[in-house]
């Protein structure tokens, strides 16, 4: 019987390949078929100058700028008469100092809750609850992903994890956060009617799930890019509309006015500041829905 050739080598022939047995075979075996899969595997998401923030971290007017910009100037100080002040927060403002905020002149919030199905804010319990302590009418919102599941779940989710309804005067309705996809495609790889299509699904539910409907937060070139500037909503949704300037600019199709306004993304404190198209009296009367959709002034469209 004869000897076993030595690692190599066969019959005094030394093998190009070196021969490895037991565990050293195996962790060869797995590295290659690791190394295969990563290769062959296409990028989950393609990635957007920048990079790809993380699932999660998205806010309200996270595509604000980076796509619409910001003119650099900002309207001027209102009366309180005709308009109220307000900001909306996310997970990035943490704990929030409400009365500050309150001494300010700020008097209505928006904190976000939630994110497709996924993701819920870990600091929406101080936020909403300091907020409607500190004696400001509040509401939750919702920022929306198409492309990960369908509307009326995404609504189920909203609603089961902060964002009800109650008809108290200090509780505003949910928001519908939908604007520039930061993950990947600006409008989640949908088609325009595909995108009326989800939003409806997601409105229809809400409005099921606690009697009021939805607001729209929404910037207008995004509305025409997504939608195909669909007129559909304008009578039932309020909106509230997105842009860095002086003025409102053009509104989405179907909508006369706004009833909120997110003017700046560096206001006061902390957040995002906006307006409430009205007086403290009417965004109590809004929040109780005895004005379900506050149609109010000119939408000024220069």
């Amino acid at each position: 019987m004869r000897d076993d050739p030595a690692p190599g080598q066969m019959d005094g022939v030394r093998s190009p390949i070196p021969r490895f047995r037991g565990r050293s075979r195996r962790c060869l075996v797995g590295a290659l078929t690791g190394l295969l899969l990563i290769l062959s595997s296409p990028p989950a998401v393609s990635e957007p100058a920048g990079g790809v923030p993380e699932r999660g971290s998205a806010y309200m007017g996270i595509g604000v700028l980076a796509h619409d910009g910001d003119t650099g100037t900002r309207p001027p100080a209102a009366a309180r008469a005709s308009q109220t002040e307000g900001v909306d927060v996310s997970s990035h403002q943490g704990d929030v100092d409400w009365q500050t905020l309150w001494d300010s002149g700020t008097k209505w919030a928006y904190t976000k809750a939630t994110e497709g199905t996924y993701y819920t804010n870990p600091y929406f319990t101080q936020q909403y609850d300091g907020s409607y302590g500190i004696g400001m009418v509040r509401g939750a919102y919702h920022f929306a992903t198409p492309d990960t599941t369908g509307g009326a779940a995404q609504a189920d989710w909203f609603v089961d994890h902060g964002g009800g309804w109650s008809q108290d005067g200090k509780t505003l309705p949910g928001a519908l956060d939908i604007e520039w996809n930061p993950y990947g495609d600006a409008c989640y790889g949908k088609s325009q009617s595909g995108m009326v299509g989800w939003i409806r699904d997601f409105l229809d539910r809400y409005k099921a799930r606690t009697g009021r409907d939805a607001v729209i937060y929404t910037a207008t070139n995004w509305w025409i890019q997504c939608t195909g500037d669909h007129t559909g909503f304008g009578t039932t949704n309020p909106l509230w509309i997105a842009r860095y300037a002086s003025t409102v600019g053009p509104l989405p199709a179907g909508w006369s006015s706004y009833t909120m306004w997110q003017y700046t993304s560096s206001g006061m404190t902390v957040g995002d500041h906006d307006r409430f198209n009205g007086s403290q009296d009417t965004l109590r009367d809004f929040a109780s829905a005895e004005h379900q959709a506050v149609v109010q002034g000119s939408s000024d469209s220069r």
